[in-house]
């Protein structure tokens, strides 16, 4: 996306939303930790939204080094959030918003007065590609493409992705075989004891490549139980 952004006529900075260090440009160093706003991970730092918010909060006044508003009066700001980590950051979104200045959300989880927001769009992950974990990213990448005139929010811009979106939606569906707890959980242990060291994305990825379904936050949730046990 900075590639994306510069070619588009920006000078881009990267920025990242942290649940342990807050928000943090992407150059700086800090020792190795585990923390995060999704639910049913073991590294989870909260499980109600009220929580993740006063955490969050801890979290700027101690370490962070810039607010959302911060940021929105030096440039423009392209942010990409997902639904939870969205909600954590509504406080700061106002304020940003609030500055009246050149903010484009995608993702996110509700609209913020003074920010104008893409929602997530499941129809368009056939046409840019890769798994829906990561189709914010690619949707603020294709964003970018469309940005002419040096203006994030610009009508032209605005017009230009819309007419996009149009002409590459596609609703894909699925005719998956759901599976019980058990099975899904026989199918992590046998797919980790082959495959040492290989992440939770990529075995729900190689699950539902195999034909079977299971949504993703029960798989977590049982992907967390299973490698308990183990």
């Amino acid at each position: 996306m900075v590639d994306a952004a510069t070619r588009a006529g920006f000078e881009a900075e990267l920025w990242v939303v942290s649940a342990g260090l807050g928000l943090q440009p992407a150059t700086a160093s800090f020792p190795a930790y585990a923390a995060t706003f999704s639910a049913g991970h073991e590294d989870s730092v909260a499980s109600a939204g009220v929580d993740r918010r006063l955490w969050w909060k801890g979290l700027q006044e101690r370490i962070g080094t810039s607010t959302l508003a911060d940021l929105g009066s030096r440039s423009s700001v392209l942010l990409v959030l997902s639904e939870v980590y969205g909600s954590v950051l509504t406080a700061e979104l106002g304020e940003l918003g609030q500055l009246g200045g050149d903010t484009l959300l995608v993702g996110g989880s509700e609209d913020i007065p003074g920010v104008q927001r893409v929602r997530a769009n499941g129809s368009l992950r056939k046409a840019l590609g890769g798994t829906l974990t990561g189709l914010n990213a690619r949707m603020a990448g294709s964003w970018l493409t469309h940005c002419e005139d040096g203006v994030l929010t610009s009508p032209a811009t605005t017009e230009s992705w819309t007419r996009w979106v149009e002409h590459s939606a596609h609703r894909e569906t699925y005719n998956r075989t759901p599976m019980t707890d058990a099975e899904v959980k026989d199918f992590i242990r046998a797919s980790a004891a082959k495959h040492d060291g290989i992440s939770r994305t990529r075995l729900h990825r190689l699950l539902r490549e195999s034909g079977k379904a299971c949504e993703q936050k029960r798989f977590a949730n049982l992907y967390s139980e299973t490698m308990g046990e183990r």
